[in-house]
């Protein structure tokens, strides 16, 4: 979106808009690309430096868990606002809001929210639901300049590339954050993060931009009434934002429980566990761009989301029985059904997108976003309960029946005239 030249400009020296044309499409996906990456690597890595940082601001175990936690909590209570702003003032707007003010508010820590500053809990986790708060706009945002300047055909393959950013950037944030911590302190954790926000709030300044004739989307004409409607007043698009939240379960099971399970259960070390996560993250990566190109040629998506699903629903209910079975069929359970629930990903933010319409993109973007960090936030919290009135098997057999119960939830399939 340009901003208009000034007024008081003379008239011979007004330059005509520059117009971009349909490779600009590519440019604008690294944009998004970048922001997705930036945040992710803050949201993903400071939690890894928990060891660290519970040493150094003197925390309790409860209490860096609420600390950490208000991470997710805080784009979960977000999501849904930046949705509804990006579709009232536009995709460049709060992208470039939400980058500068997370940046921003990541100085800010670097400057006076670090253990010397004598900083307590409150403070502490103030400063990390703003940041989620903050940082939680690139996933409404940057999702819909994707899906503006892709038609159907390949937003699937371009949405699920934009998605992959989340484990790329995460991958980066996990390798670069505890290093820093521990070599330099937290003004450097919060810095770095600041200057990736930064860095790429430049590029969103310089490169995103509206399309000069935005694609309609396929099966608009039957879908214009549908789309007229708020996504928040339609149960087929709760259904689909609903789905999305329980096939996060196995997801961030496998993610933060997997190197407990091993050392508890198995008695092995955290090379195994590392590998074990990187396997289904690595994997699940190459599995969201894989799907999302099967989804443009078969155009499909929701069946698509109802298979993974089950194959996810499976492989954990593997995990589950081979919970005493020799590690390494165990392992392989857990890297297998990690990987699949890291599949769905690009599939389900483009038909929710695709769903609402051009015009409400947004708002469907920041509830998917709403259910899928929530998910995230209570997973956590559950596992241990289960895991203290059960066993390992139950905690596996749970990451098995959310995705199960995912499958019904997602909307039946749309009739092939309307694509």
């Amino acid at each position: 979106m340009a901003f208009p030249a000034s007024t008081g400009a003379p008239a011979a020296s007004t330059r005509p808009p520059r117009r971009y044309g349909p490779r600009h499409r590519w440019t604008v996906l690294a944009v998004g690309v970048a922001a997705q990456a930036s945040f992710s690597a803050m949201f993903s890595g400071i939690p890894v430096t928990g060891i660290t940082m519970r040493a150094g601001y003197g925390l309790s175990t409860g209490a860096l868990g609420l600390v950490l936690g208000c991470l997710g909590l805080g784009v979960a209570v977000s999501d849904i606002a930046w949705g509804l702003l990006t579709d009232r003032f536009g995709d460049r707007r709060i992208l470039l809001t939400g980058l500068l003010s997370t940046g921003g508010l990541l100085a800010l820590m670097a400057a006076a929210v670090t253990p010397g500053d004598g900083v307590g809990v409150p403070a502490l986790a103030a400063c990390m639901l703003a940041a989620g708060a903050l940082g939680g706009s690139v996933n409404a945002s940057s999702g819909r300049a994707v899906m503006t300047w892709f038609t159907d055909g390949s937003r699937g393959f371009a949405m699920s590339i934009r998605q992959t950013a989340i484990p790329a950037g995460g991958a980066v944030g996990v390798a670069l954050l505890p290093w820093l911590a521990a070599a330099y302190g937290f003004r450097a954790v919060y810095a770095v993060p600041a200057a990736f926000c930064l860095l790429s709030a430049a590029a969103a300044w310089r490169w995103l931009h509206e399309p000069d004739l935005p694609p309609v989307p396929a099966g608009a004409a039957d879908r214009s009434a549908a789309a007229g409607r708020s996504p928040l007043r339609r149960w087929d698009v709760w259904r689909l934002a609903l789905a999305s939240g329980l096939l996060t379960v196995p997801q961030f099971a496998v993610l933060s429980f997997t190197a407990i399970f091993l050392h508890d259960a198995k008695g092995a070390g955290v090379a195994l566990a590392s590998l074990t996560v990187l396997v289904a993250q690595l994997g699940g990566g190459a599995a969201r761009i894989w799907t999302g190109r099967l989804s443009d040629r078969r155009g499909d998506r929701r069946t698509l989301i109802r298979g993974i699903g089950m194959l996810t629903a499976v492989a954990m209910a593997g995990a589950a029985v081979l919970t005493h079975a020799p590690t390494p069929l165990t392992v392989a359970a857990l890297a297998l059904g990690g990987l699949l629930a890291n599949a769905w990903h690009g599939v389900a933010y483009t038909e929710i997108a695709a769903m609402a319409g051009a015009d409400r993109a947004g708002t469907a973007l920041g509830l998917e976003g709403t259910t899928v960090f929530a998910a995230a936030f209570f997973t956590p919290l559950l596992i241990p309960a289960v895991l203290g009135a059960a066993s390992w098997q139950a905690v596996w057999a749970l990451a098995a029946a959310a995705p199960l119960l995912a499958v019904p939830l997602v909307p039946s399939r749309v009739p092939p005239g309307s694509r």
